[in-house]
């Protein structure tokens, strides 16, 4: 074989892995699984926290609005935090604990439950894990995001899982943002 072909030959070999990523759905575009959306986590959450779909219940339990509702860099929402203080400086992770509860604003000015996040303050984390060791906390085998200081909702560094418990994320459910979730409705003062 000539240099040419050789050529030719090691281009094509090159470009094929290329080709089938081409052919896959970008990672925000692709569905989520029928075990994402039937995960154990996500159903202890359901059943932990449907009282607060009503949002007074919320509130009468001490969650406090801590954001207005957060929209995606590229896509999609978290929506309106809501937050249980107590939970957050207490520094465990519990499945049918959340630390805040995620709402989507409704054009009538109601509010809609979509999902929970957990939060651990990373200072917390580090006096719970062996010296020097560099864990990240997990809930229920789901790893927990990385969160550095400074960052939009003015917190010491922290770690944080979203569970979209209540609404569809067709990116997954674990992911931060949900492509489902919008702030078009957000009351504005």
């Amino acid at each position: 074989m000539n240099i040419s072909g050789r050529l030719i030959s090691t281009m094509l070999s090159l470009s094929l892995p290329f080709i089938a990523v081409a052919g896959e759905p970008a990672p925000h575009l692709m569905t989520m699984s029928a075990v994402d959306q039937n995960s154990p986590l996500v159903e202890k959450v359901r059943k932990a926290t449907a009282q607060f779909k009503d949002i007074n219940a919320a509130l009468a339990a001490g969650f406090a609005q801590a954001t207005p509702c957060v929209s995606g860099p590229d896509f999609g929402a978290m929506g309106v935090h809501f937050v249980l203080g107590s939970r957050i400086t207490a520094g465990t992770l519990n499945a049918t604990e959340p630390e805040a509860l995620i709402y989507e604003p409704l054009p009538n000015g109601a509010l809609r439950l979509v999902g929970v996040e957990f939060i651990i303050l990373a200072q917390v984390w580090q006096t719970q894990i062996p010296k020097g060791s560099t864990a990240t906390p997990e809930l229920e085998g789901h790893l927990m995001n990385f969160v550095d200081f400074p960052n939009r909702y003015g917190l010491p560094a922290f770690y944080e899982l979203h569970v979209w418990a209540w609404e569809h994320n067709p990116v997954g459910s674990f992911a931060d943002w949900n492509t489902q979730v919008s702030c078009d409705q957000q009351a504005t003062s």
